[in-house]
Parts: C-alpha cells; sequence; structure tokens
C-alpha cells in the first residue's frame, strides 16, 4: 500500500456519537505508553510531519481519532489503556468508549493491538486481545521499540514469548520501531489485506 493522502477526520469522543463517515476502519490499540501515536506516524508516512499527537507523558490520546487515510479507509487511534494520570472515572469512560467501539461498529475491520517488546504482555494486554477474540474483530500484534532490545534479546525470540502469554500465532506478530522503520511496511501490507478481505466478501 502507498499512502497518497492522510487527513484528520475528527474524534469521537462518546459511545453515542456517529462516526465521521463510513468508510472501512482499521484501529490501533495499546496501553498509554506503548508508542501508539509515533508508530502510526511512521506507518503513514509522516515520521517528521506528525499525524498523531506524540507526547511524553501517557494518555494524551483521549478520543477516538479519525485519519482519513488515501480516501478509502480509517486509521482509528484508540484511547491507550494502563497508568495515563487521570482519574480512575475518567480512564472507565475511556474503557467504555472503547469497547463500546470495538463491539458496535459495523465498518470496524482488524485492530492492530500495540505490545512494549521490551516487556511481557500485562493482564491488561491479554484481556484486551481475549475481548477481541470473543467481539470476531481480527487482530494483528505489533511489538513496538524492538530497536530498544539487545540482539541477545531478539535471539531468544521475544515474538514466541508474546504468542505463548496471548494465545495469538506467530503469523499474527510483527516486530517494529517507530524510529527505524521496521515493520512499518509489514504494517501496511497486513492493513490493505484486511481491507481487500472486506472487499472480496
Amino acid at each position: 500500500m502507498i499512502i497518497r493522502s492522510v487527513e484528520f477526520a475528527g474524534s469521537v469522543v462518546a459511545p453515542q456519537q456517529p462516526c465521521p463517515g463510513d468508510l472501512p476502519q482499521v484501529a490501533f490499540a495499546g496501553r498509554s505508553n506503548v508508542g501508539k501515536s509515533s508508530l502510526i506516524n511512521r506507518v503513514l508516512g509522516r515520521p517528521r510531519r506528525k499525524v498523531a499527537r506524540v507526547s511524553a507523558s501517557p494518555g494524551k490520546t483521549q478520543a477516538l481519532n479519525f485519519y482519513e487515510v488515501n480516501g478509502s479507509f480509517f486509521l482509528v487511534d484508540l484511547p491507550g489503556s494502563g497508568y495515563a494520570k487521570a482519574p480512575r472515572a475518567v480512564r472507565e469512560s475511556w474503557r467504555v468508549l472503547v469497547r463500546g467501539f470495538l463491539a458496535g461498529s459495523e465498518h470496524l475491520r482488524g485492530v492492530v493491538y500495540l505490545v512494549d517488546s521490551r516487556h511481557p504482555p500485562t493482564r491488561g494486554d491479554r484481556e484486551f486481545v481475549e475481548y477481541l477474540a470473543e467481539t470476531g474483530v481480527p487482530a494483528l500484534i505489533a511489538l513496538t521499540k524492538v530497536d530498544k532490545l539487545k540482539a541477545r534479546e531478539r535471539e531468544k525470540g521475544v515474538e514466541r514469548r508474546v504468542t505463548s502469554r496471548l494465545g495469538v500465532s506467530e503469523d499474527q506478530v510483527v516486530a517494529s520501531s517507530a524510529r527505524t522503520g521496521e515493520g512499518a511496511e509489514e504494517l501496511l501490507e497486513a492493513i490493505a489485506a484486511l481491507l481487500e478481505s472486506e472487499e472480496e466478501s
């Protein structure tokens, strides 16, 4: 897939609020400090001219942010989970918003779920992936920040560790780095495959 255009299409902040259009959707999700916005910018070919907001403080994405790509689909940036510095009631409202979207959007074609390659998947990671399985939404796991791993850690097979803990197959896991661009092309190909499978059905 070649990225020709990316436009911010709007945000959804409440479960009852409609999406900004009827295009197919592919969502990016993950913990608040996993590097989601940076990876989105890299995948969309905007590592310097930012599309998704990048911050040193986790939890800055507080809505469902829709980016129209090539005029043909929405990439949806979901609020992060985890230790975001926000009141518990606010974090719960994000959870309700995200789960309502995942279960209720008829245009959602798949989710790219990000896991920090430097740490074992958390209980929250497992619960999120299990929820995707329950709702029947196709999931791809992107291991972020692999450029920060030592060669010895890569050799030990961080992908296998993640597949065993999350209960997914190895072909669902992509090693990625927002800094070096590793995995970006593979993620784009996976997104294209999700969209093509919908066109064929």
